[in-house]
């Protein structure tokens, strides 16, 4: 008989895959999900676009009317975009084409695991260039590891801590950078910054974003990565075809046309999560971080994990991110609706009381 899992490579085997176990809550503030819904003017547009299309037949293999319009919201040139099954497939797709056996890739951690997930299974070798203790970028050391590295990835506003480069840092990095540079721009409206600008002087720039959370758009899996048209046309040798489906597709123009409906919300979330993390800096055994998405990363004087059952036996799941490098004690709570949030607060301040 075939050890069939003896085929797997070693280093794939060695792996902890991408996974969220699931759980049903009253208050769902894990997964940094817009609370609001798609307003319903845009949700009826789509629709009827929609309905005037015949479902037996493929989308276009180039969505050239997204991308034009993605051209116009981004400030960035056409045939400088591509377009994704939400920005994990971009991700995917930009490391397919750059990273092999041997390649040297810089990863600011702690950060979205799919990053070195995808560099190991491609045979890539991580240098992981850890945030500094105030959980800020670690400038110098990034500097030092891209002058000698094939891609370096940072994730601004990062995920899980929140902090966001500064541009004139990620210039000193673009400038010394050996090979190609990927921000993950997955949060950026919360931050009200963006490296797109950088564009046009740095042609070793990838810029990678989704409507999964300013957009309100997770369940329909869109994103697009932005950079020098030359690089765009090596990565889409990568992309699935017809990877985009018309549902999603039409919903993400109307998302576009009509973003001034969508400014309101992501205005909304900004200050509430300035109100939320003024209320968690009060709760004694809490050390909330500043943050410029739309969640926070907080630290507890109890266990994680006896955090994380305490509030889901009041209804109310949050992210434990304690297998996080440098987070060994912290949590991650994403912004909510006001009610989530008190409710979240109130049950916080409960837990950490009773684990005195």
């Amino acid at each position: 008989m075939i050890d069939t899992i003896s085929k797997i490579k070693p280093s794939v085997r060695e792996l902890r895959a991408y996974t969220l176990k699931h759980f049903e809550a009253q208050v769902k503030i894990n997964q940094n999900e817009n609370p609001f819904d798609m307003p319903e003017a845009i949700k009826s547009e789509v629709h009827r676009a929609i309905s005037s299309k015949a479902w037996s037949r493929y989308p276009a293999f180039v969505p050239s009317t997204l991308i034009s319009k993605l051209a116009r919201f981004s400030g960035w040139r056409d045939d400088g975009i591509l377009v994704g099954n939400g920005s994990n497939e971009l991700i995917q797709a930009a490391l397919l084409v750059t990273v092999e056996k041997g390649s040297r890739v810089v990863i600011s951690q702690p950060t979205f695991t799919l990053y070195k997930l995808m560099a190991t299974i491609l045979g890539g070798e991580s240098k992981e260039v850890l945030l500094t203790e105030a959980l800020e970028f670690n400038v110098h050391g990034l500097l030092e590891a891209a002058s000698a590295a094939d891609v370096t990835i940072i994730c601004s506003p990062n995920n899980p801590t929140g902090c966001v480069i500064e541009l004139s840092d990620l210039k000193s990095i673009l400038r010394t950078a050996a090979g190609l540079v990927i921000v993950d721009e997955a949060y950026h409206e919360f931050s009200r910054q963006t490296v797109v600008p950088l564009l046009e002087e740095f042609e070793n720039l990838i810029v990678l974003r989704t409507f999964s959370k300013a957009m309100a758009m997770a369940g329909l899996r869109v994103g697009y990565l932005l950079a020098h048209p030359d690089l765009v046309q090596e990565i889409s040798k990568a992309k699935l075809p017809y990877n985009l489906n018309v549902f999603s597709m039409a919903a993400a123009e109307a998302a576009i046309e009509h973003f001034e409906l969508l400014k309101p919300q992501i205005n909304w979330l900004i200050e509430e999560r300035e109100r939320l993390y003024g209320l968690m800096t009060r709760i004694p055994g809490v050390k909330a971080y500043p943050s410029q998405a739309n969640f926070i990363a907080f630290e507890t004087s109890m266990a994680p994990t006896d955090v994380f059952k305490s509030l889901y036996t009041e209804g109310i799941l949050v992210r434990d991110i304690s297998r996080y490098p440098m987070l060994g004690r912290f949590l991650r709570v994403s912004v909510g609706a006001p009610s989530e949030n008190d409710l979240f607060l109130a049950a916080l301040k409960k837990t950490l009381e009773v684990g005195r």
